[in-house]
């Protein structure tokens, strides 16, 4: 199949993209805007998308702080059209090595290649790595508007199925990652290596001097209509028990309990049912590999 008819326009400026963007939509279009198009593109292929407009934000690689990568004062800073791989291959301190090692699970190489950091949270996909690593590290969204710039956290991000707090008015400019985690790992499950997720789990750990968990968090994506965090695991992780075995099932078992999955066997196994094994497959597996993240 091919898009449907569209217009294009190519944004040379934050300012230049939002002045697009209210004009667009002020004249009745309904603009989309496309950095690495990586998830856009195949939906406008199927017309699972028809913006009747497109503003591209290509040349706007031009512009440092939008494909800068920083650490400062525990914080990680992500310009908007910073890659998947440019994560991938980053230095990052052990805080944020999770978001390195997780961007395997991303696609293929020229999907990493080309798809944004920015571009997947907006997108919002239930899924999405990027979407449970916000929860995960409380990242907050810099977007600009016609009202100026605002801070969105990730807990407020995500509003449903593809929907975020993001404006279709807005043009996100950088993404903040504020809880470093050095005992933190994502897995997931799809059919084939780089297919959509059925279910990833997302976990981090706090962990004293003696190996305790004395907190943490578990996030969930293929769930529910967004990625969720799963405060009864969470609970789990709270009481101080040592980081093994025993807590990595213990915790599996109260998110695989505590979720409400779709049933939606479609005659490939993707029920409810299977779904929650998943989640108790998955989070213990992530609850292990967080445990010896840091080694």
């Amino acid at each position: 199949m091919k898009p449907a008819a569209f217009t294009y326009h190519r944004a040379h400026g934050v300012p230049d993209a939002v002045g697009l963007l209210t004009d667009l939509t002020a004249a009745g279009e309904d603009p989309k805007l496309i950095a690495g198009g990586q998830s856009l593109m195949p939906m406008m292929t199927f017309r699972l998308a028809r913006p009747s407009a497109l503003v591209d934000l290509g040349p706007l690689r031009r512009v440092p702080s939008m494909t800068a990568i920083s650490e400062s004062g525990g914080t990680l800073s992500l310009g908007a059209l910073v890659t998947h791989h440019a994560v991938e291959t980053a230095a990052l301190s052990p805080g944020f090595a999770v978001l390195a090692r997780a961007m395997r699970w991303v696609g293929h190489l020229p999907i990493r290649s080309r798809g944004t950091v920015a571009g997947s949270l907006v997108h919002g996909d239930a899924t999405a790595e990027w979407c449970l690593l916000a929860l995960l590290l409380d990242a907050e969204v810099v977007a600009e508007g016609p009202a100026g710039r605002r801070t969105i956290p990730a807990g407020e991000l995500f509003h449903g199925f593809y929907a975020t707090a993001v404006d279709p008015d807005e043009v996100v400019v950088e993404v903040r990652f504020t809880r470093p985690a050095p005992h933190a790992a994502l897995t997931e499950f799809a059919r084939r290596h780089g297919d959509f997720a059925i279910v990833d789990a997302a976990v981090a750990l706090d962990l004293d001097e003696d190996g305790r968990t004395s907190g943490g968090r578990v996030v969930l994506g293929g769930v529910a209509p967004a990625p969720v965090r799963v405060p009864e695991a969470e609970e789990v992780l709270a009481a101080g028990a040592p980081a093994d075995d025993a807590l990595a099932a213990a915790v599996a078992d109260a998110a695989a309990g505590a979720i409400d999955p779709p049933d939606t066997d479609d005659g490939a196994g993707v029920s409810a049912a299977y779904r929650r094994r998943l989640t108790r497959t998955l989070v213990a597996d992530a609850c292990r590999q967080a445990s010896g993240a840091a080694r």
